[in-house]
């Protein structure tokens, strides 16, 4: 199959190197210094389990160039570039194309659906840390690599699906099809923006919310009150969530934190509106107070 994906940073580059190092027909989707060195000299990857090594050639455009015609679109952007990467799949997508959103904002999967209605559209999450440490080159800073996804409804789940799932195992990267995939997103909805909360609200790396503290039990807190913002959405976990969240923060590189965080501080863009912000206003929207996010959330400036 003929694989695409859209956004070369830390998930999709990671995507893109491990498929195609295992032979996959893969073409990424980059801009700017990225995708120049890449086009260049490959895309050099940085890991704990792999180590440093460089998957050269990789095929990479921009969305200007690329003329394929994809099986499969992996969606690896940021929040706020959906809209633009909705008009680039309306362009190149055929009618059996599977789009697969990875993204770190819940419910991504269905707003895009809405505006892709001939497409199957699943929803999905990944659980990876990596980010561009310098253009042409994704850092990873654990060992995790695992892509959830599915469709939200039953009756249109394409068998595509499970071939999706082989390559990915083929590549090294763990691909489960999900039962509820809102169930599952959620979930780790429920990791990735207490992180960047707590980071943000603290400033700092994932080194100080793996010490026992203040920092560690706020983030704490804010996952207790994903789980009841979940609850009060009939969402139940089908893991002990807090836990569970505490052994993937505790895997990471003291180094590591959330893309949000390195956007705000370089005054880039960021998904602060749909990892804190919308938080909140779920909350109020379902009459659950979350007192945490609230607090973190007016000292950036949401009324």
């Amino acid at each position: 199959m003929k694989y695409l994906i859209v956004g070369a940073g830390g998930t999709g580059g990671c995507i893109g190197a491990y498929m195609s190092a295992a032979g996959k027909d893969v073409t990424l989707i980059a801009r700017g210094d990225h995708l120049l060195e890449m086009q260049k000299h490959g895309l050099k990857m940085e890991t704990i389990h792999k180590g440093n090594y460089i998957v050269h050639p990789i095929k990479a455009f921009d969305m200007d160039h690329y003329d394929g015609s994809p099986d499969v679109i992996f969606v690896c952007v940021k929040g706020y570039s959906i809209d633009d990467t909705i008009l680039f799949i309306k362009k190149v997508a055929n009618k059996n194309t599977v789009v697969i959103p990875i993204l770190n904002i819940y419910g991504t999967g269905n707003k895009i659906q809405k505006q892709l209605p001939e497409l199957t559209v699943t929803d999905g999450c990944i659980y990876v840390s990596a980010n561009i440490k310098e253009p042409g080159v994704i850092k990873m800073h654990g060992d995790i690599f695992k892509i959830v996804y599915g469709v939200r409804n039953p009756s249109e789940y394409p068998s595509v699906l499970e071939e999706i799932a082989n390559d990915l195992k083929e590549s090294g990267i763990t691909g489960i099809i999900s039962d509820n995939i809102e169930r599952d997103c959620l979930q780790k909805f429920s990791y990735v923006s207490p992180m960047a909360a707590c980071g943000l609200y603290y400033g700092c790396t994932a080194e100080a919310m793996q010490k026992q503290g203040e920092i560690r039990d706020c983030f704490v807190s804010l996952i207790r009150e994903i789980e009841l913002l979940a609850n009060a959405m009939g969402i139940f976990f089908t893991v002990d969530i807090i836990p569970t969240n505490l052994d993937i923060l505790d895997a990471l590189s003291p180094t590591a934190s959330t893309s949000m965080q390195r956007d705000l501080s370089i005054g880039k863009q960021s998904e602060i509106d749909g990892l804190i912000f919308e938080v909140v206003r779920i909350g109020k929207k379902v009459g659950v107070p979350l007192l945490n996010y609230e607090k973190i959330a007016r000292k950036f400036g949401f009324n």
